[in-house]
């Protein structure tokens, strides 16, 4: 089976936090679980460098967007590769290669009669002399009267268009802008109406989207779709390949998910493969995001795969709730977040995937504390799980020279572990990764039970033949735990694996060779719970 993951590009205008890895996160769970099922699997994503974030960044530090879109990419990068991210592309919407690609995609939906010309009415800064990119002005919603941009309102969720803001301002000089007119290319989204509606009812029926996805999708439908920009006045960003045109840029919606398609076609050529496979009916596919992102992969990516004639629809749309910070709305301006780079500096990746994986926005919005994410850490991964493994193992060192007992498994422990290989599974494949992972941890403190109720250290001197199978019943536990969490702790479950020297890459229950331990080390190591004032203090210390 051909699976395709698409990770949400982040803008490369300031470091990530955990609001992002906590929506992104779904992405390569699936991808490391579809791999030991042994499935065909691209998973793809990278930094959205053209965006006017990046633009107003530059402004902001008297630097070229280029300079701030290179220091992130790089800086996304690296937090990525520490979180163990295992994309198979991960690029920038810069790139040649990607501007190609979005140009003839934008080419082969004007050839098709899916872009038109307009005239239309757009914002202009008669201060700045200069049209206004949507994120430029800034107003209030015409829908909830909140806060809002020119391109979309945080608070109520709707798509707008500058010129509907009521008590416009230009977010560079703070001037109200004015309105001229200019020439653009416009998508015909309108078109797919129909089209739209009996994707997302057979979603919504076959429950392959999370629930804010099929509600906000289908509130769009019912307002009905309106033709949307595909072309802008911009500094940067794709050129529109049209004679005359060329001094404006392919709108960043239209150019900024086309990168899902650019990034599989730069796979095919730097792997010299065919990933046709990935954009056809029998393709399955997830689109992992945060909830902003709804529209853009529930409406606007499939209306533009319908245009391009491509019967790979988004099968699953993955989109979390928000992510709070100590009970209060993270907020980047106001520096109330806890940023990635600098949090990675301090703590085990694999405790950073396990909280924001267990304590996951999957259908409501979750908070991120400080307090409990260290006891999160210390009772379940250092506690439950690493204690597990460290006793178990720890008692083989002493008693048997280290040497892994050989005793056949007892079947009540076999068939526990087959069915957490099934339920597990059946969790991340239908985007359930809390409860699959919640499971996980359920036999975790069985196995604990078991452990303290067998009392292998009286079974060494009463009945050796009982200790040994009591220890072999929890090594092969250990080992096929490893294996079951990989998807969500890599770098804890490669240590198991180096330690049991197992070598296996599939998604089914297998024995434990009795060979000769080597390199028995904790885990984990247990956070001072000191540490939950210092990082309160480190948080308010640096709020804006």
């Amino acid at each position: 089976m051909s699976i395709f993951i698409g990770g949400a590009w982040a803008y490369a205008n300031g470091s990530l936090h955990l609001g992002h890895i906590s929506s992104l996160l779904p992405g390569d769970i699936l991808a490391r679980y579809y791999r030991l099922k042994g499935d065909k699997v691209l998973y793809v994503s990278g930094s959205d460098c053209n965006g006017t974030p990046i633009t107003i960044r530059a402004k902001q530090e008297g630097v070229s967007p280029k300079e701030i879109a290179d220091k992130y990419h790089q800086e996304f990068v690296d937090c990525y590769t520490k979180l163990g991210f295992s994309y198979d592309v991960y690029t920038r919407t810069d790139s040649p290669f990607h501007h190609r690609i979005v140009q003839d995609i934008f080419l082969e939906l004007l050839e098709k009669g899916f872009i038109y010309q307009k005239v239309i009415e757009q914002t202009y800064c008669e201060y700045d002399q200069q049209f206004l990119p949507d994120r430029y002005v800034e107003g209030i919603c015409p829908n909830c009267g909140a806060n809002a941009r020119g391109d979309q309102c945080d608070v109520c969720s709707s798509v707008l268009e500058p010129t509907e803001l009521r008590n416009k301002l230009c977010k560079i000089c703070g001037k109200p802008p004015t309105t001229r007119k200019t020439e653009h290319f416009y998508f015909s989204l309108s078109s797919f109406q129909q089209i739209l509606e009996a994707f997302t009812e057979e979603a919504q029926n076959q429950k392959l989207w999370r629930e804010n996805a099929i509600s906000l999708t289908k509130r769009y439908l019912k307002e009905g779709l309106r033709d949307r920009a595909a072309s802008r006045d911009l500094s940067i960003g794709v050129t529109v390949p049209v004679k005359g045109f060329e001094s404006k840029k392919i709108y960043v919606w239209i150019e900024a998910v086309s990168g899902y398609y650019t990034a599989s076609k730069k796979w095919a050529k730097e792997t010299n493969s065919d990933d046709s496979i990935f954009w056809n009916e029998t393709t399955t596919s997830y689109y992992v995001h945060g909830k902003d992102n709804i529209p853009f992969h529930s409406i606007i990516w499939p209306g533009i795969l319908a245009g391009l004639k491509k019967s790979s629809l988004p099968t699953h749309i993955v989109s979390n709730e928000y992510l709070t910070l100590e009970k209060k709305k993270l907020s980047t301006s106001k520096n109330w977040a806890v940023w990635i780079p600098d949090m990675l500096e301090r703590y085990d990746p694999d405790s950073i995937r396990y909280f924001l994986t267990i304590n996951a926005p999957e259908n409501r919005d979750a908070d991120f504390s400080w307090k409990e994410f260290i006891y999160s850490h210390n009772s379940e991964l250092l506690g439950a799980y690493g204690n597990f493994i460290n006793r178990t193992l720890k008692f083989i060192e002493k008693s048997f020279d280290g040497v892994i007992p050989d005793s056949n498994i007892d079947w009540t422990v076999q068939n526990k572990v087959k069915q957490l290989y099934e339920e597990v599974g059946q969790s991340i494949e239908t985007t359930s990764f809390k409860q699959g992972l919640e499971r996980v941890f359920e036999l975790v403190r069985y196995s604990n039970k078991y452990f303290d109720e067998q009392q292998p250290w009286k079974q060494i001197s009463d009945d050796i033949e009982a200790c040994k199978q009591t220890l072999a019943n929890c090594v092969y536990l250990i080992g096929n735990f490893a294996q079951i969490l990989t998807p969500f702790l890599p770098f804890s479950s490669e240590k198991v694996k180096a330690m049991l020297k197992i070598s296996e890459t599939s998604w089914n229950p297998f024995l434990i060779k009795p060979i000769v331990l080597s390199n028995v080390e904790p885990l984990f190591e247990r956070i001072d719970t000191g540490k939950i004032v210092e990082e309160l203090e480190r948080l308010t210390s640096k709020t804006v």
